[in-house]
Formats: structure tokens, sequence, C-alpha cells
């Protein structure tokens, strides 16, 4: 430690402080830091749907809901004025492997009461099926796309459920399960013949060749050009 009259060299010199000196203890989680004021709620009024609550990281709050009633559920926790939850945050998913369920993440944000809360739906890998949320939050329309793409999970109600990431006639699978396998379902060869092969009409949507046309390899001004000097040859 440097005093007042010290310079900032003679803490190098003294070296590192011993870690012998008993140290706080930390603090175990208080009786409030456990409930959550919207979980609450939620187990009042939705009882038997609400199956799990979990504390990480000494304030986050993780309610588990049947997956079922998830529009339900989440319908209530944005417009009850309470809770409030005007913004979705994120939607994911995590699949931890070894045949288990995969869990759809909802993150949660009450603007209003500067709250946050975390809604997870387990999918058995045989029912891969749950109710989109795009009519609550727009947001969510990309971002249950990426969970569809990466994780197979498919969106009842979804209006556009297509790929995202990857081309629209990606047919090894969804990259982000834990059975994917580190190179891929397809050999390096097989992977190269198809990328190769792959035309531009798997990067581009019927709406966006529409507006745009098909992609060129030039201007429209240089390939007329080119053409007219293919003509005078």
């Amino acid at each position: 430690m440097v005093d007042d009259n010290g310079s900032a060299f003679d803490a190098v010199e003294e070296g590192p402080e011993s870690s012998d000196a008993p140290s706080e203890a930390p603090r175990a989680a208080s009786e409030d830091s456990l409930e959550h004021p919207s979980v609450t709620a939620l187990k009042d009024g939705f009882g038997e749907a609400v199956l799990h609550h979990e504390v990480h990281a000494g304030d986050q709050h993780v309610v588990f809901i049947e997956p079922t009633r998830n529009v339900k559920l989440l319908t209530w926790l944005k417009s009850d004025p309470d809770h409030a939850y005007d913004l979705l945050a994120d939607v994911t998913a995590v699949d931890y492997g070894e045949g288990r369920p995969i869990q759809v993440v909802y993150q949660l944000w009450s603007i209003t009461h500067r709250r946050a809360l975390r809604v997870k739906c387990e999918l058995a890998l045989d029912a891969l099926t749950i109710n989109s949320v795009v009519p609550l939050w727009k947001t969510a329309d990309w971002l249950e796309r990426e969970v569809y793409d990466l994780f197979g999970v498919e969106f009842t109600g979804h209006p556009d459920l297509r790929r995202i990431l990857m081309p629209q006639n990606y047919a090894e699978g969804h990259p982000l399960r834990k059975d994917f396998p580190l190179r891929g379902r397809f050999s390096r060869a097989e992977q190269t013949k198809r990328a190769l092969s792959q035309d531009y009409q798997d990067y581009y949507t019927p709406e966006m060749l529409e507006m745009g046309g098909a992609p060129a390899l030039l201007p429209p001004e240089l390939e007329q050009a080119d053409t007219e000097a293919e003509d005078v040859s």
C-alpha cells in the first residue's frame, strides 16, 4: 500500500501482500434476494404452470414455466402494470446434451420497474415445438428464427419461420445442438462440393430478388459496356 508521501514504485519494492491474513467471509444471500415479486405473483396466479424457480449469481432470477402455456404467462408478465415487462431483450436456447431437454430462454426487462426476469421452457428432444411470442414482442421475430436455425425449435404461429444464418438448403442439421459433429455431418469433400454448387438464390429471399434483381458481378453500366465490347469483337 502506498501512503500520501510515497511513490507508486514503493509498492513494487514491497512486493505483494501476504494472502495469509483472514479475509472477510462472503455474505450469504438474504431472504429478500431469494424472492422476486414477479415470480411470487406467477406462483399465486398460475399455480402448477410455474414449475421451478432458481437464483443465480445472487440476484438473477430464473423461472421455469409450462411450455404449453408460455404465451399466456408471458402476456400477463408484459401487460400487468405491476410487472410490465415491455422489453424482450433476448430469445435464445440452451442444449446441455446427453438427451436432456432443450431450454428456450426469454430474457425480460421492465423499463418501468427496472427489473429483470429470465423465463425458461424445457422441450423434450422429440417435441421441439412451442408457440411464437412475435405477437407480443416484435423483437422475437429474428430471435426465434435464430433459435429455429441453430437448435431446431419450431415456433408455431411465427410469421416467417426460416433459417437466418445458415443457407435455406443447409442439410447438415442445427449447428448449436450438442449432437452436431464438430466438423459437420458431411465430409470435407461433400461440403466443398455443395458450397461451390450453391446458387445465389440460396442467400436471398424472393422479396430481396424482386426488389434488387439477380446479383450482378459488374455494375449495370459496366456490364452493358462489356456486352457492347463483345458484340464489336
